[in-house]
Order: structure tokens, then C-alpha cells, then sequence
């Protein structure tokens, strides 16, 4: 099945970063988080599901957060379902 999806970009520090993901998981129909450095690069990219966005979820996210916290700036893209 292929699902039309949509992407969004914010521009966060480092520190801001674990508060935007739970204020975007909770928003809902989210597919994908990509986690970007200062200069573009994708440095995390996480696939989610209704499964994984539960307990399955907890140790993707401690990782976004330790690599969070050695970046001052980055874009976190978000990909939702439309």
C-alpha cells in the first residue's frame, strides 16, 4: 500500500529536542523522525508505527536524546501520514 506522507522541518537546539519529539509523537501520525547536524546531515533516522511508539520505542529515543545532546543546533524532520 502506498501512503502519501508529508514532511516537516524544525529548526531546535540540541536540548530542545526530546520535548519536540514526545509534543510530535503525541500530535500523532507520525511515520518517520530524522535527526539532522548543522550542516544537513542526517545523523539519526527512526521509522515509527502504532507498535513501536509504545515500550519498543524507549531505547530509539534515548538514543535520539544522547546525540541530541552533543549538537547545539539541528533540524528534526518530521514525516507524517497523510
Amino acid at each position: 500500500m502506498n501512503e502519501e506522507t508529508r514532511k516537516e522541518e524544525f529548526k531546535v537546539n540540541g536540548e530542545e529536542v526530546m520535548a519536540k519529539i514526545k509534543e510530535i509523537i503525541k500530535a500523532g501520525n507520525v511515520r518517520r523522525i530524522i535527526l539532522k547536524n548543522e550542516k544537513g546531515e542526517t545523523v539519526i533516522e527512526v521509522p515509527l508505527t502504532v507498535a513501536v511508539v509504545g515500550t519498543v520505542f524507549l531505547p530509539a529515543l534515548a538514543a535520539i536524546g544522547a546525540v541530541a545532546a552533543m549538537l547545539t543546533h539541528c533540524t528534526l524532520v518530521v514525516e507524517r501520514k497523510i
